[in-house]
């Protein structure tokens, strides 16, 4: 029997430079997506410079939205990207930040792990920072390190010394390093320029570290003689140097670093076997994303509208609930502050469906409630995720079942004359001092109830969905709310909590408190999401043909694009749920 060669883990470190937010979370989950159609079993990892312990605390506005893993813990945005592009499942170990580091550092410092030795960041925070990625490699082929911030940010200095350290440990054949960098048009010169990119690979090389690979972002693509030009200045190979222009839709990156031959340089630069890539699946759904036969229009009404990134995973899901029913979604941001009972119709004009995103605090709620009564009334499917459920049972609660002064025990000090908190904080939530991971946090298990919409949706009585809350239905408002008509068709039996709740006489309206949004793949998109564009759509056709060519835009909305397989029936079934998610999967092979 012919003796199997010990497992050798490659190594691909992703770095950025010249601006932030140049799209190297969206960089290396292609390239993990396009290594993977290779038959490479990956591991994903992203290291944020930044003190806090982890986003949790931190302003949607400021980073982006908070990823959940299952496991609970609150990660960067970027993960959310590997997890959609890959079938990599993330957990806390995928990714850190400098403060969880210097934490763990200081804690084997005040144990006396370090025999006395004066502590400093070499050798021991970049240890530390090494040592993570060996043990989140374990079992990987192939490894993609994400290193955040930008070239030239001191807080990203230990975690690039660390690199450079590993391809001395590990072996030049077994290292890459991927820089992304950006080549702006100058338009009044006519001019893509190269300099900001050549000044990012000096400040690279000053500190020890040759790019293998440059991927360089653009408005327009790169023509061979700049890229000739960036390789000799760059000290890459011309090939090496990868145009990357804004594409339609981010799912369309791994087709476009396909093209030019990123994956098949990697694998041969690595030692890899070069196996023949199938990426027929997202080649079809590309056509897709770019061909829809219907437009469907979404109001997200929440109050962290100004930055996109504050809901990144929940404006995918909506793409992907696109994807399954063949149409582009349209996604409308409604600032919730702005909306009250006499402008809410106006506010609302030309939508097919609400969504209430999840949220804190009593800012701009009063405005969401309004939004969420409106669709209730008017018969407009709504979808309240997290605090968006809440607010839907307050708004029931008050306007239905005659609890006029309903509300939540997270806005007490703002409504202090209330006694009825139906939504309530958790008894071992009380004596909670600390903000950061002290939520109800990941993975927790919800029975769906026989007969009710949600369980018709998922097609199975028992799901598993991700958290990140610290309020909860009151349980003693149960039976009044059942009485007057609101369905609790989601329950955690082993914690005896509510987790979803729908209304029976409303065309499709839906309150759940974990994220659904966090498990939506484009080509496994969630079932909630896939009913309630179905239902919006349905809206849509019943009001006009709903084509993309023949219906312009009404209200002012951030647009992406999304579809899948065809239909064309006027009236959609909502009992047909299940079934068109099945066509889905089948239609992308999966």
């Amino acid at each position: 029997m012919k003796k199997k060669s010990p497992l050798v883990q490659k190594y691909i470190f992703v770095t950025g430079g010249v601006v932030s937010s140049i799209g190297k979370g969206l960089c290396a989950a292609s390239l993990g997506a396009l290594l993977e159609a290779r038959g490479l079993k990956l591991s994903m990892m992203k290291f944020d410079p930044y003190i806090n312990v982890d986003p949790g605390t931190m302003s949607p506005l400021q980073h982006g939205e908070v990823f959940v893993t299952d496991d609970g813990a609150e990660t960067d945005l970027d993960l959310g990207h590997y997890e959609r592009f890959t079938h990599v499942k993330v957990s806390r170990s995928n990714n850190y930040t400098t403060g969880q580091i210097y934490d763990a550092v200081i804690s084997k410092e005040r144990r006396g792990d370090y025999l006395g030795g004066t502590v400093q960041v070499i050798p021991h925070i970049t240890d530390e920072i090494k040592n993570y990625i060996y043990d989140t490699s374990q079992g990987a082929e192939v490894a993609i390190i994400e290193i955040g911030g930008t070239i030239g940010d001191i807080e990203s200095l230990p975690f690039l010394e660390a690199i450079r350290q590993m391809r001395v440990d590990c072996g030049f054949e077994n290292v890459i390093f991927i820089h992304v960098t950006l080549v702006p048009f100058i338009a009044a010169a006519g001019e893509l320029k190269s300099k900001p990119t050549q000044h990012s690979v000096k400040e690279m090389r000053s500190i020890g570290i040759q790019p293998d690979f440059l991927i360089c972002r653009s408005e327009k693509s790169i023509p061979l003689e700049l890229k000739s030009k960036i390789g000799l200045f760059c000290n890459v190979k011309s090939d090496a140097v990868i145009s990357c222009p804004d594409a339609a839709t981010i799912y369309e990156v791994p087709l476009v670093l396909h093209e030019q031959k990123l994956d098949e340089l990697v694998v041969k630069r690595l030692g890899l076997k070069n196996e023949i890539i199938d990426l027929a699946p997202w080649e079809k759904m590309v056509k897709v994303i770019k061909n829809p036969t219907h437009v469907v229009r979404i109001g997200i009404v929440g109050k962290y509208v100004d930055l996109k990134e504050s809901y990144k995973s929940l404006n995918e899901a909506l793409i992907h609930g696109g994807i399954a029913n063949n149409s582009k979604v349209e996604i409308a941001f409604v600032d919730s502050e702005n909306i009250d009972e006499h402008n809410v119709r106006e506010s609302l004009q030309g939508l097919h469906g609400i969504l209430v995103p999840g949220g804190f605090g009593y800012r701009g709620a009063e405005g969401k409630i309004i939004a969420i009564q409106y669709a209730r009334e008017n018969k407009l499917p709504y979808f309240g995720i997290c605090f968006g459920m809440q607010l839907a049972v307050i708004e029931f609660a008050r306007h239905v079942a005659g609890i006029v002064d309903a509300t939540s025990r997270e806005f007490s000090e703002k409504v202090k004359s209330s006694r009825n908190y139906v939504i309530d904080i958790m008894t071992e939530q009380r004596k909670v001092t600390q903000k950061g991971g002290t939520m109800r946090l990941g993975s927790y298990p919800c029975h769906l109830g026989a007969g009710t919409l949600a369980r018709k949706i998922y097609g199975k009585d028992l799901v598993h969905e991700r958290h990140r809350h610290r309020y909860e239905f009151n349980n003693r408002y149960r039976e009044i709310l059942k009485k007057f008509g609101m369905t609790l068709c989601g329950i955690c039996d082993e914690r005896d909590l509510v987790e979803m709740v729908e209304l029976p006489e409303h065309p499709w309206f839906v309150g759940c408190q974990f994220h659904p949004e966090f498990k939506s793949k484009p080509m496994a998109p969630h079932p909630l999401f896939t009913s309630f564009i179905e239902a919006s759509l349905h809206q849509a056709l019943g009001k006009k043909k709903a084509t993309v060519k023949n219906i312009a835009p009404k209200v002012s909305a951030k647009s992406e694009a999304g579809s899948s397989n065809k239909k064309t029936e006027k009236k959609i079934k909502y009992n047909k749920t299940v079934e068109t998610s099945k066509k889905a999967r089948e239609f992308f092979g999966r």
